[in-house]
């Protein structure tokens, strides 16, 4: 099987779920239900910080999320831990520059989906010749969610890496929320990642909904 295509991926990435067993006030398996039922596109496993599951108990969650996934046809990535998401055949993985190398990572996982962060041009043009097939890019927003979080720069490198005629997909993450979603897609990005704007909200399918019609208009400015 070839590698992702860029078009649909695209559209995969328009609402970009990421979370955790720690950043879910209730069941991540009914956190995830609801997000799907507002219409997220895609789901990122990511069990870090304070409190996140190891060992057996990782293992299980990934594995009863990646079931949810599929069974409602939303790509499984998982963030980081790439012997994971093969064990659990996840549809791909996000690294961020302080994870195991681009390369190395393209040659563990095969066609599977990946996604890098990047934070400049340089770490763009590398990831992009180790094989990444979409840019993770951020904070756009100021975020809590992350301890070691750079400064936020709105839309700014999104922009400056479409004037470097970079056409990849990029999805933008930090701090986003429905209110403020349209204008990263108007500074040309494919989708937005959220983290807490859902697991934190009293009502995670109506706010996902909210999401996914602001990304839609964002993109059509």
């Amino acid at each position: 099987m070839g590698r992702m295509d860029s078009n649909k991926l695209k559209d995969m990435l328009k609402v970009y779920f990421i979370m955790g067993s720690a950043n879910c006030r209730k069941d991540p398996a009914e956190v995830l239900t609801d997000a799907i039922s507002g219409g997220i596109t895609m789901f990122q496993y990511r069990e870090k910080g304070e409190g996140a599951l190891q060992g057996n108990e990782k293992w299980q969650l990934a594995r009863r999320l990646r079931s949810i996934c599929h069974e409602h046809a939303i790509p499984f990535i998982v963030n980081d831990d790439i012997e994971l998401a093969l064990e659990v055949d996840a549809d791909g993985v996000h690294i961020g520059q302080e994870d195991e190398n681009a390369e190395l990572v393209r040659k563990k996982i095969g066609n599977k989906i990946l996604g890098v962060s990047v934070h400049d041009l340089k770490e763009a043009e590398d990831a992009i010749r180790s094989g990444a097939d979409y840019f993770g890019v951020g904070p756009i927003f100021a975020t809590t969610t992350k301890s070691d979080a750079k400064p936020a720069r709105g839309g700014a490198f999104i922009r400056e890496l479409r004037d470097a005629k970079y056409v990849n997909p990029i999805v933008g993450i930090g701090g986003i929320v429905p209110g403020n979603a349209a204008t990263v897609m108007e500074a040309g990005a494919d989708g937005v990642s959220v983290i807490t704007a859902l697991t934190h909200a009293h009502q995670i399918q109506k706010e996902a909904r909210l999401l996914k019609e602001a990304v839609f208009h964002g993109s059509m400015k």
